[in-house]
């Protein structure tokens, strides 16, 4: 059998099922795979099954699969991808080693993965729980950084519903969006900390009580003012855990001031906000407007863009208009909510 008729057979295979790397298959339970295993069989050109899930192998099997995937022959199934992406969602880094995942598939696993990173570190604010979610932003970003047009599979994947963690993301994938449309030539250190500042941006809100984030209907002034507060106390937060570059600390600082001075902590106007700060003043807005809440309806995307747009005292109309630009021209492509398909409990 030739080697362009056995690769043409693999590529048609390619779009019903995963090939299964050796470092995929040595991350899961060596002797119950949690997803069915299929052999690609060579004389006859067609996959044939191998073992159920989370059916034990015995170790002769074991040893079986661990060659027979060396040699390229063994499958999983796209109808198990629930599954396999739940299963990577726990060891991010595996997206970077599967040339086999498409990218809305890695798109999907690398929000999932941030969504509960993010969610455990919120809940608690400590570095032990820094230190995972920083992990899986590297990763993010190191996918990203091999090409930059992959973060438009990110902004296509925006949360309708709000919960920290689902802002955070919305957040820095249009932010990031907005700072790779302004940047030809960037160290990769700065892409690290572009999104590491955009994700974190509002993460003082941890630290207010619960009750004001959940309230129906407008604050009282007593409860307004303690909301006014959060920029304040996600700096001191990041801070204390000595993670505090300029970048962190100006979007946590300043991603609610207004170009007219008519934000807060500080009511800094027009160039006195940095950079990332007016990308993340834009950002949060928009993600904002976008999610449903509990005191209020969200708007579609166009919607949110041209409100933005029109506000120009308030916003940077350079940024406004780009992003609603690209969201008119439908350079954001469809729109795919999120909400269903996300768990982000640990």
């Amino acid at each position: 059998m030739s080697a362009n008729r056995n690769h043409e057979a693999l590529q048609n295979i390619d779009e019903e099922y995963y090939q299964i790397s050796a470092e995929i298959l040595s991350s899961f339970s060596k002797y119950r795979p949690p997803v069915d295993l299929f052999v690609f069989r060579e004389d006859i050109m067609v996959l044939a099954p191998y073992s159920r899930k989370d059916v034990r192998l015995t170790n002769e099997q074991v040893e079986e699969v661990a060659r027979i995937c060396e040699e390229g022959n063994l499958f999983v199934s796209r109808s198990d991808h629930h599954i396999y992406s739940r299963h990577i969602v726990r060891q991010l880094d595996l997206v970077l080693q599967d040339n086999n995942l498409k990218e809305p598939e890695i798109a999907d696993i690398c929000i999932r993965a941030l969504v509960i990173r993010f969610t455990d570190f919120y809940e608690q604010p400590v570095k032990t729980m820094f230190d995972p979610l920083y992990r899986d932003v590297l990763v993010f970003t190191e996918y990203i950084w091999g090409d930059k047009h992959r973060i438009n599979a990110f902004v296509r994947r925006l949360f309708r519903k709000h919960t920290p963690a689902r802002h955070a993301i919305n957040t820095m994938s249009v932010g990031l969006w907005l700072w790779l449309q302004s940047v030809s030539e960037y160290p990769r250190k700065e892409l690290d900390r572009m999104s590491l500042a955009l994700l974190l941006h509002d993460i003082g809100m941890c630290k207010l009580p619960a009750f004001l984030l959940n309230k129906q209907g407008a604050l009282k002034g007593e409860e307004r003012e303690k909301i006014l507060f959060h920029p304040l106390l996600g700096v001191k937060l990041m801070q204390k855990i000595e993670i505090s570059f300029e970048a962190l600390l100006r979007a946590c600082f300043e991603h609610q001031e207004r170009m007219d001075g008519s934000g807060y902590p500080q009511k800094y106007k027009g160039q006195q906000i940095s950079r990332i700060g007016r990308i993340a003043a834009v950002a949060d807005s928009f993600s904002a407007i976008v999610c449903e809440k509990n005191y209020g309806h969200s708007k579609d995307p166009p919607e949110a863009a041209k409100e933005l747009a029109g506000d120009v005292q308030r916003y940077d109309p350079e940024l406004t208009k780009m992003l609603m630009a690209a969201v008119v021209a439908g350079s954001f492509g469809q729109f795919v909510d999120m909400d269903a398909s996300v768990d982000e409990s640990s």
